[in-house]
């Protein structure tokens, strides 16, 4: 495993990490708290020490699952968890200082850790980034010792540039990859200059750069893949980065004709994230050992030559950037 300087935060983290939306069950699934378990020990196993969770990933259980682990290990292991999505309706006048205080309070007694190492905001409304007191509210948290570090899970890009406005924010978290190359135009470059880390997320965009989903897939009912594709539920972006699925199913045949069968095209997908400096760390989620194994064996691949990079880029013009770039 290689690491990579988080930002400001100054601290060293696994380039492949571990997203945990779906560990212990997958989309849809029961959490397994066992399988959970055995996850996020592989990962760790594998060199990772940076995880990412959320308040609510499974009630709190994805968290307390991670927690628990921490306490199974020797090794010195980041966590990153998000709060916010809690405020229902989901309206920036729901986020005030008394409530986000009672989401980390609750965050830091499911991990059963005195102080979490990086809270990030769970992609807030966008008014919420011009308000003083909520980025305020942090810095007192760390002050306390709550919290190490404040971040942010964005949805846009233009939401990552006004959250870089507040000097406490050390991180950014976006959704970047082959089929959502928007970030790379001008937000990294920014990201470089601010020292922000770089938490890149949906980098297989919900499984369609794993090369297996087709026109015939199921999806469990309750999986986001099936009910929010045009953002029913959340935004719309979370699931296929955003693309019609059979626009995106069309552009894996290319891609795949085009990459050959040197890797999987999922590890080809982590990897191509990785050739770009200003990104901290992926941060693929795994609902099965073999995919732990196989999201970090990613990072020992040969990098892309140019021609490659280029070619890659012309597809996601030619398919997506008109559609993608305007919404994101």
């Amino acid at each position: 495993m290689k690491y990579r300087k988080l930002g400001k935060t100054n601290l060293m983290i696994s380039e492949v990490s571990l997203g945990t939306w779906q560990v212990g069950g997958g989309w849809g699934g029961t959490f397994d708290s066992k399988a959970a378990n055995r996850i996020i020990h592989e990962a760790i196993d594998q060199g990772v020490n940076f995880i990412d969770t959320a308040d609510v990933y499974d009630a709190g259980a994805s968290e307390a699952a991670v927690g628990k682990v921490l306490r199974e290990r020797t090794e010195e292991v980041y966590v990153a968890t998000k709060c916010g999505r809690q405020v229902q309706p989901h309206v920036s006048e729901g986020y005030t200082p008394e409530s986000l205080r009672g989401y980390v309070d609750a965050s830091l007694k499911n991990l059963g850790v005195e102080t979490i190492d990086l809270i990030q905001l769970h992609c807030p409304p966008g008014p919420v980034y011009q308000r003083d007191e909520i980025f305020g509210l942090f810095e007192d948290l760390r002050k306390e010792g709550k919290i190490r570090n404040m971040g942010v899970s964005v949805e846009k890009v233009d939401e990552a540039l006004q959250a870089m406005r507040y000097s406490n924010v050390t991180t950014v978290q976006i959704i970047f990859n082959m089929f959502r190359q928007k970030p790379s135009d001008h937000f990294f470059e920014q990201a470089k200059i601010n020292e922000c880390g770089v938490i890149v997320r949906v980098p297989l965009a919900s499984g369609l750069l794993s090369g297996k989903i087709t026109e015939e897939t199921f999806f469990h009912p309750e999986d986001h893949r099936h009910f929010n594709r045009n953002g029913e539920a959340f935004d719309k972006g979370e699931t296929f980065s955003g693309i019609p699925l059979e626009k995106g199913i069309q552009a894996v045949k290319e891609l795949k004709a085009m990459l050959g069968e040197k890797a999987p095209l999922a590890s080809l997908a982590i990897r191509w994230v990785l050739m770009f400096d200003a990104v901290s760390t992926v941060i693929p989620g795994a609902s099965k050992l073999e995919q732990v194994r196989s999201n970090v064996a990613a990072a020992g691949l040969p990098g892309f030559e140019r021609e490659e990079m280029e070619a890659i880029k012309a597809l996601y013009d030619r398919y997506f950037k008109a559609e993608i770039h305007p919404q994101w």
